[in-house]
């Protein structure tokens, strides 16, 4: 087997190599402006021309505005120091999304792992696992909470910083992402909506319910969600090693249902004080079938038991409950804010694995999980104005997390269901029990000071230690306990070379990192149950995890370039540069484990030294109106994001970092259409496949990833309207491959076409 050239996508890789990424950004960067024509010094409107209505412009007696004062999305971000990126309610509620990750891929400069339509990892920069940092209004995401299990109506908006501040904390190497559930109150709102969803001829449905309003001093906003969903799924799994091949074709059917609520309650306590408490409550459990046919020529590896069929079926169960509550008050000239809140969640799984070879059946596999965890935070943060240009903040933050998890994996006889005895010692041949008990504490300090220096410039400093501490044990993992702390150094600048035009530069100059998860640090080996006895293979090999691993640290320098129109919309181009040290990988490799006569393949991350990551990140929001004269008033929004790095310990070429792809684009746009009560829109959604290599004999292939989406809004009148969306449209299978030594594994997984049917109503 050639390892130098697997099957991936790579002449993309290969013409990007000929551009040096500098001069690319700078030279893309000045056609945009150029493109917008002579900057403008005429202040962008309140609105926000990619998310408000495409029609003939109406006349000014006939605007009503109901959200006071506040800003639009643009506005604060042009007027933000640090880059970030605002997305409100008109840009979430576009393609009325069932799920966040929906949403999110069609941002600049992100991307969902995994296959289309099925929920994934989410990155920036193509970066997952710890690199991007996800903030559930302002609070690091825990318990097991997964993005998708939150449905878009809970949210207000969503922020997108490309590089650290102080107060919303350093572990965020490639970004944050700040999901804002939905806010106190501003007007008095009552909102239906109920959808269905279809996929495969199966039905979907779900509902949703917003009330926002005043009870006495009371402001409050209520959002609950309920939903239920069946996918039918299908893949080919193709596992080959010298002299052997297997072939199995697998069919799946997934159930799920949940429900989702969450709160805002507001209370006035005097002149700038007040009390805020927000609960949240997410709960889903489902089960599913799987079965599979499978063909196989040679000889298996020893250890594996030959099958020509298997079905498999699971249940688990999730829940959620939080509460956060938030107090402001003044002290002096300032303003303290405090911030606390508790959490619990459980997740409960079980699975049986059957095989069969011909009309014998062969032992069975059971595993079940039950894992807890409780945390708490408690910060503090006071902020003072100092005259009209300069804030000063400073604040600390604690939290704590337990996690408890019991786990069985047993080997049971198909007949008795009693664990498989080994002939010899008459002992379970596979009858694993953990029970782990792990704690993790965080403490921080931080001070950061904005002020605008001279009317062209305003910069942003802060400062930030940070300091972790872990600790666990369990059955096979000892007592392990790992200790780091981190002092993050942050500055950023905006230079406006007219004060009062649309044209400015942005600076930053950050240092970050990447923390090892709970996981990783745990010693614990969990042996492959696909070869719980004899000898496994590098395709499935056994994990564990390393109590002596180093926190990766960054550091990077962001520099962009962005024209605000005077319709509302804006051009950007953004470039970025981080340098890692003490870069974290899994890598599988042969280890002696205990209890097994010869080595065996074990998959344990490793600090493995230093690593870049650069790319450039170009972003449009404008009407085609104001490129082409007399052209349609519709609504473009692009974005094209490419990414290189590259791992110096590992040889090239694609010794890129981990499921990093090339870059990322979207192409949309939406009309409303004059006359009539329509509105349509689309977009294309581009990641280019990509070949990653681990190290000298470990390799990772993606294939590209094609998504269209599309959406007709009908306004049946003010208090009605319905949204029909059609998503993944190209329905594209996804095919991946892992290579490790002279073993393979290929996948191909089908996916298809969603439609989803929407009627939203004010009551």
């Amino acid at each position: 087997m050639d390892h130098a050239e697997p099957s991936a996508p790579e002449s993309a890789e290969t013409s990007r190599a000929r551009c040096p990424l500098p001069a690319a950004a700078l030279a893309l960067g000045l056609v945009l402006f150029a493109l917008a024509g002579p900057s403008s010094a005429q202040p962008a409107p309140p609105g926000d021309a990619a998310s408000a209505s495409a029609g003939p412009p109406k006349p000014a007696a006939q605007r009503v505005e109901v959200t006071g004062a506040r800003q639009s999305d643009t506005e604060e971000r042009r007027r933000s120091t640090a880059a970030k990126i605002i997305v409100g309610r008109d840009e979430i509620e576009r393609f009325g999304d069932a799920s966040l990750g929906e949403l999110l891929k069609r941002l600049p400069g992100v991307t969902i792992g995994g296959t289309p339509g099925r929920g994934g990892a989410i990155r920036m920069r193509g970066l997952g696992s710890g690199y991007t940092q996800i903030l559930l209004d302002g609070e690091r995401v825990q318990g097991g909470l997964s993005l998708d299990s939150i449905d878009p109506e809970m949210v207000e908006r969503i922020e997108i910083q490309r590089a650290p501040t102080a107060e919303t904390g350093a572990r965020a190497i490639a970004g944050t992402i700040n999901i804002i559930t939905r806010e106190g109150f501003r007007k008095q709102l009552n909102d239906l909506k109920l959808s269905a969803g279809v996929e495969n001829g199966i039905v979907s449905p779900g509902v949703s319910w917003t009330r926002e309003d005043k009870w006495g001093d009371l402001a409050y906003k209520l959002s609950l969600n309920a939903w239920s969903w069946r996918r039918d799924d299908d893949g080919v799994t193709t596992t080959s090693a010298p002299g052997y091949e297997q072939r199995e074709e697998s069919s799946s059917v997934s159930r799920r249902h949940g429900l989702n609520a969450n709160a805002r309650l507001q209370w006035p306590l005097g002149e700038g004080e007040s009390l805020m408490l927000m609960p949240l409550l997410v709960f889903s459990e489902g089960d599913g079938v799987r079965r599979s046919v499978a063909s196989t020529e040679g000889t298996p590896p020893p250890g594996l038991q030959a099958y020509d069929r298997s079905t498999s079926d699971s249940d688990g169960r999730f829940l959620l409950a939080r509460l956060n509550g938030q107090w402001r008050q003044r002290l002096g000239d300032g303003r303290v804010e405090w911030r606390g809140g508790v959490a619990a969640s459980q997740s409960t799984n079980h699975s049986l694995r059957r095989e069969f070879n011909g009309d014998e059946a062969l032992p069975m596999l059971d595993e079940s999980t039950d894992s807890r965890e409780r945390n708490g935070h408690l910060n503090a943060k006071y902020t003072l104005l100092v005259g009209e240009s300069n804030s000063l903040v400073a604040g600390t933050e604690l939290d704590a997390a337990h996690r408890s998890e019991d786990g069985r994996t047993t080997l049971r006889d198909p007949a008795t269901g009693e664990p498989v005895l080994n002939p010899d010692s008459h002992e379970a041949l596979l009858d694993n029990r953990d029970a782990l008990q792990a704690s993790t504490r965080r403490y921080a300090l931080y001070a950061q000071d904005e002020w605008n220096l001279t009317p062209q410039w305003a910069a942003h400093a802060g400062l930030r230690w940070e300091g972790i501490t872990t600790e666990g044990e369990g059955d096979d993992a000892g007592g392990t306990r790992n200790e780091s702390s981190v002092w993050t150094p942050l500055l950023h600048a905006v230079w406006k070379p007219e004060p009062k035009g649309q044209d400015q530069v942005r600076f930053s100059l950050t240092r970050s990192y990447r923390s090892p998860t709970l996981q990783n640090l745990l010693g614990r080996l969990n042996v492959s149950s696909r070869y719980p006895t004899g000898d496994n293979t590098p395709t499935s090999p056994d994990r564990a995890g390393n109590p002596d691993l180093r926190p990766e640290l960054a550091t990077g320098i962001d520099i962009a370039l962005e024209r605000y129109l005077p319709g509302g919309g804006m051009l950007s181009a953004n470039v970025f540069h981080r340098r890692i040290t003490d870069l974290m990988r899994t890598l599988t490799t042969l280890e002696q484990v205990p209890g097994f006569d010869n080595p065996r393949w074990v998959a344990r991350p490793r600090n493995v030294g230093e690593a870049t990551t650069q790319g450039i990140e170009l972003e449009a929001k404008l009407r085609l109106n104001e490129l082409v004269d007399e052209a349609p008033a519709v609504d473009l929004r692009a974005n094209l994001s490419v990414f290189r790095s590259k791992v110096d310990s590992v040889p090239g070429p694609n010794n890129r970092l981990d499921q990093q792809p090339g870059g990322t684009a979207n192409l949309g746009a939406d009309y409303r259409w004059p006359g009539t009560p329509l509105t349509i829109g689309g977009n294309l959604n581009l990641t280019p496949g990509y070949t990653t290599r681990l190290s000298e004999t470990q390799w990772l292939v993606q294939s590209a990833k094609r998504v269209v989406d599309a959406y007709v809004l009908w306004t049946i009148n003010p208090a009605m309207r319905l949204r029909v969306t059609a998503s993944n449209l190209l329905h594209e299978d996804s095919e991946s491959t892992s290579l490790v030594d002279e073993e393979r594994a290929d996948a191909v997984a089908s996916t298809f076409v969603n439609w989803r049917l929407q009627l939203e109503l004010k009551l």
